[in-house]
């Protein structure tokens, strides 16, 4: 479970992504999420689609270790499509209990979970092809004109990337002593939330 969380990841590799300068790889992150913001049409979603596709096969980190990095939030993509179809005024096609389904909300819906998986998928690309020392010096070079103003560019580029550093390895401990509490026969995943929950306290 906690080893399908793969941001602060760094995968090795020699693509065209890799090479390329983070500066600007943040730079155009910012703005493809300013755009798949912006898209409202099937055909706009089908571009942005198809380019992020690219970028994948381009960046040559394997596919499953992208799609990986969905899995821990698949429940709030689906629960974000279920809001949407169910409040979602328009032409009704079916009715659980006093909840419909529109066609509307179905299409909104999904273009809300796409644009979701897409912010997912290009955050993680950026974190696979670019090193962490690499991307604190690209940061603190983006936040250095805000040094005239008082900002701590250097301060600020440094706690972003320890913490998307640090965050493997704090995955790493805590399945390690989920994993011993575990063989002490402690239950993460059945019984009710409140048993749960306490089944956590240790960790």
């Amino acid at each position: 479970m906690l080893s399908d969380i793969t941001i602060g990841q760094y995968f090795p590799g020699n693509s065209i992504l890799h090479r390329l300068d983070p500066r600007t790889k943040v730079v155009l992150l910012f703005f493809y999420l300013v755009l798949i913001f912006l898209c409202k049409s099937g055909i706009s979603y089908g571009v942005m689609t198809a380019l992020t596709a690219a970028l994948m096969l381009l960046s040559k980190v394997p596919m499953r270790m992208m799609l990986r990095s969905l899995k821990p939030l698949w429940w709030i993509i689906l629960f974000t499509f279920v809001v949407h179809i169910f409040s979602t005024p328009g032409e009704e096609l079916c009715r659980v209990a006093f909840l419909s389904v529109t066609a509307e909300g179905i299409v909104e819906g999904f273009y809300i979970c796409l644009r979701l998986v897409l912010l997912i998928l290009l955050s993680s690309l950026l974190t696979f092809t670019t090193s962490p020392l690499k991307l604190t010096d690209a940061m603190e070079a983006l936040l250095s004109p805000g040094k005239r103003v008082g900002v701590p560019a250097h301060e600020l580029a440094m706690m972003m990337t320890i913490a998307l550093r640090f965050v493997p390895t704090l995955i790493q401990e805590t399945d390690r002593i989920m994993k011993a509490q575990q063989s002490r026969g402690a239950d993460f995943m059945t019984g009710s939330i409140m048993k749960r929950m306490q089944a956590f306290v240790p960790v």
